[in-house]
C-alpha cells in the first residue's frame, strides 16, 4: 500500500473539464489530501477564469497527473527535467465535459493505485 502524497496536482489544457473534474471529485473522496488543478494554456485560462499552471504549483505538488503527453512536454519545455519524476501521464483525451461519468470512471481507473483512504 502506498503512502498518500500531501498534494496532488491535475493538469490539462484549460482547467475546465478534465483537471477540474479530477480536483473536485477526488477532493470530496479524499479530504485528507490537498488536490489542485491547472491548465497549460495561459490565454484560455485567463479568458475562462480558470487556474493557469504555475511553477509554484509544480513545486508544491508531490505528484502531478497530466492528462496528455503534450502537457508533460509543455511542462518539460519550460522547466527541463525538474518535475519529471513526479509527473504521470494519464492519457485522457479532451473528449469529456465537466464531471461527466465516463471521465470520472477513467480518472478512477487510471489513478486508483496512487490513492488509499
Amino acid at each position: 500500500m502506498t503512502t498518500n502524497p500531501a498534494t496532488i496536482l491535475f493538469v490539462c489544457s484549460a482547467n475546465k473539464q478534465r483537471s477540474k473534474t479530477a480536483e473536485d471529485y477526488f477532493s470530496a473522496l479524499y479530504p485528507h489530501i490537498n488536490f489542485l488543478s491547472a491548465g497549460t494554456n495561459l490565454k484560455v485560462c485567463e479568458k475562462e477564469g480558470t487556474n493557469p499552471l504555475t511553477e509554484e504549483m509544480l513545486t508544491e505538488a508531490d505528484l502531478v497527473f497530466v492528462m496528455e503527453e503534450k502537457h508533460r512536454q509543455q511542462i518539460k519545455q519550460h522547466t527541463g527535467d525538474t518535475y519529471g519524476k513526479k509527473m504521470i501521464v494519464l492519457s485522457i483525451e479532451d473528449l469529456y465535459k465537466y464531471y461527466q461519468q465516463e471521465l470520472i470512471d477513467l480518472l478512477i481507473r487510471k489513478t486508483e493505485q496512487y490513492f488509499s483512504k
